[in-house]
């Protein structure tokens, strides 16, 4: 059973019903964008209204249900404790696992991910103040290259980031990470355990400029709430911005990286790591992503705008970045 027009109707829904815990209330850049947290031209959209009667007329409903890799019908909240026990079991050597997986290019995609959002970056004197929310972010990987683009490449200290993540052994070793970096950027980091499908009341409506999200979003138990959610906490202008496995477009290229995937990828995490398991739904996972039409058709659908195709294919289609602006 294809799932993806089923996601495409629930971000549609999200978009229109609020989640009950949110308050009321891409795109490729041009290098001249004085932001760099890249988009395209900004349009107007209509404000949507939260009513207390979405829960009650939602009560009947019988539970949603997601899949864990290969495996369908799961309810939401039965993946994400499956998700839990994954990240759990991974947290300590998922740097050194990721590297093996992916000959070192995550960290190539990751560079090129957040000098294509260059945080920190302001034409005004003194720089603006810049918050940042990278979600799914535990060991600080993403989040510790954009305190180095501001503070080092853009010289502005005036920003704040948080990581977000659900999982409280990955946010430990992003806590344990960032004792290495310099006392003014630990000063501007903060970290929050939270669900990303569901963020709380902390984050308030249109204050953010920047959310990321890196090979997370995937393992997300409700892809459509975590986007309106983000849609939500952004400013007006903000941008959304994904960093996260995709489909490879050459077929000789995608049979190679598949038989690698299934057939190495689980034997190095029982090697490595001693959890095949893991590494095994970690690889169903990206099979099950939706394609990167299919995502950014997502992200439309959550009330952002993308600029061009909507997407930045690397190496192929291996990893994609996708963005999106809140309109203004």
């Amino acid at each position: 059973m294809n799932a993806r027009p089923v996601l495409r109707a629930a971000a549609r829904t999200a978009r229109r019903q609020p989640l009950a815990s949110t308050h009321s209330s891409h795109s490729r850049c041009p290098a001249t964008n004085p932001r760099n947290f890249c988009t395209s031209t900004p349009v107007l959209r209509p404000s949507t209204t939260s009513s207390a009667s979405t829960n009650n007329s939602n009560s009947n409903e019988s539970p949603r249900t997601t899949h864990f890799g290969f495996q369908d019908g799961l309810s939401e909240s039965e993946k994400t404790e499956r998700v839990a026990g994954v990240f759990h079991s991974v947290a300590e050597s998922y740097d050194r696992m990721n590297d093996l997986m992916s000959f070192g290019w995550h960290r190539i995609w990751k560079d090129h991910f957040v000098s294509s959002l260059n945080p920190g970056f302001s034409s005004s004197i003194p720089p603006t103040p810049q918050r940042v929310l990278d979600v799914a972010g535990g060991t600080g990987d993403i989040a510790f290259r954009m305190l180095h683009q501001s503070h080092v490449v853009n010289t502005n200290p005036n920003i704040h980031i948080t990581i977000s993540d659900i999982n409280p052994s990955m946010l430990a070793v992003g806590k344990q990470r960032s004792l290495s970096l310099p006392a003014a950027q630990q000063a501007t980091l903060s970290f929050l355990e939270a669900d990303a499908t569901q963020l709380p009341q902390a984050i308030a409506p249109n204050s953010l400029d920047l959310y990321t999200v890196a090979f997370g979003i995937r393992n997300f138990a409700n892809i459509p709430a975590a986007l309106a959610e983000a849609h939500r906490v952004l400013k007006p202008g903000g941008v959304f911005a994904c960093l996260e496995f995709s489909k490879v477009g050459n077929p000789l290229l995608d049979a190679l990286y598949k038989r690698w995937s299934f057939s190495a990828i689980p034997l190095i995490g029982q090697l490595v790591a001693g959890d095949r398991d893991s590494y095994q739904y970690l690889v169903e996972s990206i099979e099950r992503f939706p394609s990167q039409e299919e995502f950014r058709g997502l992200i439309e659908d959550a009330g952002f705008v993308v600029g061009g195709k909507g997407y930045e294919d690397l190496t192929g289609g291996v990893a994609a970045i996708h963005k999106g602006m809140k309109p203004l």
